[in-house]
């Protein structure tokens, strides 16, 4: 994870990036957090350390953040990808909450996001059973975007990153705001902050452009200013 961190800052910081996507390989997204060395550790080792507060680093990145699945996403690898804004799946992939049969629980947002994801019963269920899930049912239940032939998923995951980016990386970034706004408010709350970022685009050339080059049946040229 602590790579994953290190990544997101370079890309963060590289103006020509508009989107960034996570994989891993064919056999797992992400194996998650060390079972082996968290074996010897404490309850004082763990809080006083706040054990996988660096995890969060995901979900601080201005740039929408696309998880490309396949193989086995469970536990923490599971947590990372509902991190990201879009997951797009290998017809192979699995996902699954299994800390329940070590003795845990989710430490990383997977009974939070999970349940805001899927609802109340199956969040319930997954993580209170550690069975997984297929591709086709995580899809089914809205956790998943789209499924894809493995062999398909990054060509496909890259259109929709090269798709994403050829908008204006400033306005994306305050509609990612806005749609997270909405996890984490009222919806009076929401629909009033919305409202605000919808009127600050009208001070961005990019809103100009936009609708300039609307108006003029072109291509907007966006500058991200």
């Amino acid at each position: 994870m602590y790579e994953v961190a290190d990544a997101l800052d370079r890309l963060e910081n590289d103006k020509d990036v508009g989107a960034i996507i996570i994989t891993g390989s064919e056999k797992a997204f992400a194996a998650g957090a060390d079972i082996k060395q968290m074996e010897s550790y404490t309850y004082s080792k763990v809080i006083s350390g706040n054990f996988l507060e660096h995890w969060n680093r995901v979900t601080k990145t201005v740039k929408p953040v696309i998880a490309a699945v396949n193989g086995y996403a469970l536990g923490g690898g599971c947590e990372l990808a509902m991190m990201c804004d879009i997951i797009y799946a290998g017809e192979k992939a699995k996902f699954g909450q299994p800390e329940i049969l070590l003795g845990t629980i989710p430490g990383a947002g997977g009974t939070q996001r999970l349940t805001r994801a899927v609802g109340k019963s199956k969040a319930m269920e997954i993580v209170l059973t550690g069975n997984q899930v297929t591709a086709q049912e995580a899809e089914k239940m809205g956790l998943v975007s789209k499924v894809f032939p493995p062999e398909k998923l990054i060509e496909e995951t890259i259109k929709l990153g090269e798709k994403i980016a050829s908008n204006s990386h400033l306005i994306n970034g305050i509609c990612k705001e806005a749609v997270n706004t909405a996890f984490e408010t009222t919806l009076s709350e929401g629909l009033h902050f919305e409202k605000r970022a919808f009127h600050g685009t009208f001070a961005t050339e990019d809103r100009k452009e936009g609708m300039q080059a609307f108006v003029e049946k072109r291509p907007a040229n966006f500058k991200n200013e």
